[in-house]
């Protein structure tokens, strides 16, 4: 009908200003006023958020303009509050030291900063096909088949402007009004307001941290009904660095062989930062039965330290993958054309030896963090093996109130780290190693000084 083509217009347009992370009015549920938030659109933390928040009188009840009401589901992230106070503390002149962000801190391997550069000389600047280049595709079809297992063609595979379009294209692809997605807990802040957006219903099925926050076959079953269209599922994840070995994820599947009307939506964009050789990452579509039902999506941010140049892609069959392809023609078409010249680099040109020492140093700054949290007397916390974030227990302080505690450890230690309720993780709180030794060394004295300080006795 035509209303319902004005919705799902409407849902396209909010998905490219979600993507482009403009400056977008948001109006909360329990607010008439409008928020403005400025996010930097980062695809892999949900947190290095540079926002800032402000009233405008644009809505009142007079005025005859109003945003579209499916934004009244979508909910503020609670980081807001603590990175609004990290820019005031900035723009005053002090320094913050802040484990906060979700990108590597190495740069670019070479041989992709050179295609890019080569490009540019070459002038391809132009259009590609909707899909992406051959030359990419092909490449991207060749490592899934080489390091995977998996056998996609050329033709199956769909390059965006970054991982997390393309995960926003395969949920709005499959789900809608009346629908459920299957989201794990903890989670990235963007799955469950993405599946809002879509007008579906997110389904938050929970972990614990002494299952190393890892799905357990039996609690999917609960969760799962005739509704449930999709099940989101980030291995490795964010923000926990769990790793589900390939034993869990062939129980997972037997679990959905039962439900085969779910579509499994796979974010493996930390796949290539995993540190136990005894635990490597496996791709969900090589489990039984799921080859045929699951969208793959990774990306060039987290492992080439592409962040900026925006590139990630889906693999899945043909039929899945279309609905995919036809929501991206009409919202942004190709990716960056240089993007895609850098991205055919990283994967022909970089050496394996190359990105193993990249993983050799994660896992150094990882192996640090733990010693120094192993120090702080009655935390709770899991050893992650993967990705670049620990998700340490803190309710044992100041009442097991994560923002609160992330607020007072900014205001009174000058350090910046990112609330576990905004993951669904309530009285956790997130800590990227990310960044340089000799960060992580003061901001671990700041946060085992704050700890000793209002430690409840």
């Amino acid at each position: 009908s035509k209303s319902m083509q004005t919705v799902n217009a409407m849902r396209l347009f909010l998905l490219v200003a979600l993507l482009c992370g403009t400056v977008f009015p948001f109006r909360t549920p329990s607010c008439q006023s409008f928020v403005l938030a400025s996010s930097s659109g980062n695809a892999g933390g949900g947190s290095a958020l540079s926002t800032s928040t402000t009233s405008t009188s644009l809505h009142s009840s007079t005025s005859p303009i109003s945003p579209n009401p499916l934004l009244s589901k979508i909910k503020l992230s609670k980081t807001i509050e603590v990175f609004s106070t990290v820019k005031e503390m900035e723009a005053s002149g002090l320094k913050v030291t802040s484990l906060c962000v979700g990108e590597p801190d190495f740069p670019p391997p070479k041989a992709v900063l050179d295609a890019t550069i080569a490009a540019v000389n070459n002038k391809d600047t132009r259009y590609t096909a909707v899909t992406g280049t051959k030359d990419l595709r092909e490449a991207v079809a060749d490592d899934l088949r080489s390091r995977k297992g998996l056998d996609y063609d050329a033709t199956e595979v769909l390059c965006s402007n970054g991982a997390k379009q393309s995960v926003y294209q395969g949920v709005l692809a499959f789900c809608g009004e009346g629908d459920e997605v299957i989201i794990p807990a903890p989670y990235w802040p963007s799955y469950p307001e993405m599946v809002a957006l879509t007008g579906a219903k997110p389904v938050i099925v929970p972990t614990t941290i002494e299952d190393g926050f890892l799905l357990e076959p039996e609690k999917l079953e609960e969760y799962i009904t005739e509704r449930t269209k999709l099940m989101i599922f980030c291995n490795p994840s964010n923000p926990t660095g769990a790793v589900h070995s390939a034993e869990r994820q062939a129980d997972i599947a037997s679990v959905l062989r039962r439900h085969p009307q779910v579509v499994v939506l796979s974010d493996e964009i930390y796949e290539r930062l995993v540190y136990n050789p005894s635990n490597p990452h496996v791709s969900f579509a090589s489990m039984e039965g799921m080859y045929d039902r699951t969208l793959t999506v990774n990306g060039f941010s987290k492992a080439y330290a592409m962040t900026g140049m925006r590139l990630g892609y889906m693999a899945a069959p043909a039929p899945l993958l279309k609905p995919c392809v036809t929501i991206q023609s009409q919202l942004t078409s190709c990716a960056g054309s240089l993007s895609q010249a850098a991205g055919v680099a990283a994967i022909r040109d970089v050496e394996e030896a190359e990105m193993e020492a990249n993983v050799v140093n994660m896992r150094g700054k990882r192996d640090y963090v733990i010693s120094r949290l192993e120090k702080i007397e009655g935390l709770k916390f899991f050893v992650p093996d993967g990705a670049f974030y620990v998700l340490p227990d803190f309710s044992g302080w100041l009442g097991g109130d994560d923002t609160e505690f992330c607020l007072q450890l900014l205001k009174e230690k000058k350090l910046a780290l990112v609330p576990g309720s905004s993951f669904g993780a309530d009285g956790t709180v997130r800590i990227s190693y990310a960044t340089s030794m000799e960060e992580l060394k003061v901001a671990m004295d700041k946060l085992e000084e704050f700890c000793e300080e209002k430690r409840e006795r």
